[in-house]
């Protein structure tokens, strides 16, 4: 220990007393500019305006690992270490602080607070982990340069804020890129510039509104700019969506191209109906509303659809069905009883604001305090639950609001349900997602199969497809149609050339 203690002065005075040219007053800047996270706080606003859903969702992850870093080095290591700052009698005077901390040196609580914002930014985006990535090495290597912190503390800093990182996916994994490139290709029509390709678009800004200069176009004139062949048809506010889609898709089977759809998530299910009824690949592009499907199929956004639908690259997904007495609903997300839909738009209206874990159960805390329990019979068990969650395919993360689906087209449904029929189910069921230990609580279960059956349905007055609620039932049987529908998706990158073809002897 004291041969470490030494190395560790010996390197804090070649550090305070080196000679780096422009660097004194840049540096002592930059370490203020750390303080209480400010520097972060700005960058994040930054990636969350312009990085699109990757930099919130970076941006948000960012945040949170550094509140989590923060809590750690203040409350729990600090004041438990004791050790005093540096000695500044070798350091220039032009790199003192104006204002020098009070608090002990062991760790560095920027350094860690720099380095659980970097590797958090860099989980979400490869990107914008290496923009920031630079700035937070040198905020670490300041705090030595102006003499507050020996490299000890900062190397210790460093470890705990990437740990802290680290830690947040275990509630909150990171959503790949594109989901699992290697998932067999489907066959779609190849459409250049778009000729055959229908599209309604249910267009929040639409066509006419007036447009602020440099603002994004519309996403009908993004779609005709980007498919100028396409048919692109805008969804009037008092048109019925499932006639719109219905008459589109007969439109592109006389063309011999294909359905596509702008919009939400609800959009894309009525679409995936009409679509696969008829035989037509459906081309998904995101909207300005819930766009969890195309984002799980892997297009980030309009122009990867555009260069999919180009190419005629796609990929097979199954669809869910919930059978009944009065006719079969399809859903491409999930199906719920219960207050999942309450759930999922209060986490992510909370999410906007906080990091994800803590926000998640506050969201989950409020939605069960004021829920019902449901009685029902799950393939002929009398249960008695809070609330049920059957996904179209595998869902990550373990928990009642997951996040992505890593492919979508493996013919099973991914349940998960809360025990109302146990002693302090609610109060058991928040307390297990804040520690992240729900997957081993006894209140709540989690099963992936092909089919469940549901039926003596009572107190679920609505239940929910892909978040929409509709009236309840007494009795359902839900089951996965495998590989239904053709999605237009990217099977190569934009720019990506193609791959030779093999010889043919």
């Amino acid at each position: 220990m004291g041969a470490l203690l030494e190395w560790d002065q010996r390197l804090f005075t070649r550090v305070a007393t080196a000679r780096v040219p422009g660097a004194d007053p840049a540096l002592r800047r930059l370490s203020h500019a750390a303080n209480h996270g400010r520097l972060w706080l700005g960058t994040a606003a930054g990636i969350g305006l312009v990085g699109g859903p990757a930099g919130r969702r970076a941006a948000l992850r960012g945040l949170g690992s550094l509140a989590l870093a923060s809590f750690t080095v203040n409350t729990l290591v600090k004041w438990s270490a004791r050790r005093p700052r540096p000695l500044l009698e070798g350091v220039p005077a032009i790199r003192h602080l104006t204002r020098q901390p009070h608090t002990t040196s062991f760790p560095s609580g920027h350094s860690a607070s720099a380095a659980a914002f970097a590797t958090a930014v860099a989980l979400e985006s490869t990107r914008y982990g290496l923009l920031v990535a630079p700035v937070a090495a040198a905020v670490a290597f300041s705090r030595v340069y102006v003499g507050v912190h020996y490299p000890g503390d900062v190397l210790a800093g460093v470890a705990i804020g990437a740990g802290a990182a680290a830690l947040t996916c275990r509630w909150w994994p990171p959503r790949p890129v594109v989901p699992e490139r290697e998932r067999p290709a489907a066959r779609a029509p190849a459409l250049p510039l778009g000729k055959g390709l229908v599209v309604i678009v249910d267009d929040p800004a639409g066509s006419g509104a007036p447009r602020a200069p440099g603002a994004p176009l519309p996403y009908a004139r993004r779609l005709r700019a980007l498919l100028p062949e396409a048919e692109v048809i805008e969804r009037g506010p008092d048109d019925d969506l499932a006639e719109v889609l219905v008459m589109a898709a007969d439109r592109a089977v006389e063309t011999g191209g294909a359905l596509g759809v702008c919009g939400g998530d609800a959009d894309a299910a009525v679409a995936a109906r009409a679509a696969a009824e008829r035989g037509l690949a459906l081309a998904v592009f995101p909207g300005a509303t819930a766009d969890r499907f195309a984002l799980d199929v892997g297009v980030r956004d309009l122009e990867d659809t555009a260069v999919a639908v180009a190419r005629g690259e796609g990929v097979s997904v199954d669809i869910g069905v919930a059978r009944s007495g009065t006719g079969d609903t399809w859903f491409l997300n999930e199906f719920s009883i219960g207050p999942y839909p309450e759930l999922a738009r209060l986490r992510a209206w909370w999410e906007r604001r906080g990091p994800a874990a803590p926000t998640a159960a506050l969201a989950l805390a409020r939605v069960l305090a004021a829920a019902r329990p449901v009685e029902l019979n799950v393939n002929g068990r009398p249960r008695r639950l809070w609330l049920l969650l059957a996904g179209n395919g595998r869902y990550v993360p373990e928990g009642l609001v997951p996040a992505f689906r890593p492919r979508l087209d493996d013919d099973l449904l991914d349940v998960r349900l809360v025990d109302a029929g146990r002693r302090l189910a609610r109060t058991r069921t928040v307390a297990a997602a804040v520690l992240g230990t729900l997957e081993h609580s006894r209140v709540y279960e989690a099963e992936r199969v092909p089919w469940l059956e549901l039926d003596g349905i009572t107190g679920g007055d609505t239940v929910a497809f892909d978040g929409e609620p509709r009236p309840g039932a007494t009795g359902l049987r839900l089951e996965k149609e495998y590989r239904a529908l053709t999605v237009y998706r990217p099977v190569r990158g934009r720019g990506e050339p193609e791959k030779a073809e093999p010889p043919a002897w």
